[in-house]
């Protein structure tokens, strides 16, 4: 599968090309395995970002998924929210560098 061009920090150009299988290649391109409990993280954010219009916050996203901060930050070895909005076609989150 070709992934579509992305930018430098690995986020998609054209995010309406986003789809699962995308998702899967990227993560896999760079390294990541999207386990169970990690793609439901990347299907409630894209869910929290149709239902708001916006890419929560981690502390915010924690609670909308019921998981605790530190467990996320564990499960995803980085802040959690880059990573979960880069696989999900997202925008990149605010206060990310």
């Amino acid at each position: 599968m070709s992934i579509p061009q992305r930018d430098g920090d690995g986020y998609l150009i054209d995010r309406d090309a986003w789809t699962p299988e995308i998702a899967r290649a990227m993560a896999e391109a760079d390294g990541i395995a999207l386990d169970e409990v990690k793609w439901s993280h990347i299907t409630k954010a894209r869910e929290y970002y149709d239902a708001f219009g916006v890419v929560p916050p981690i502390r915010k996203f924690a609670k909308y998924v019921e998981v605790d901060q530190k467990d996320m930050f564990k499960l995803w070895m980085t802040g959690p929210m880059k990573p979960i909005t880069k696989y999900g076609g997202l925008p990149k989150p605010t206060g990310c560098v």
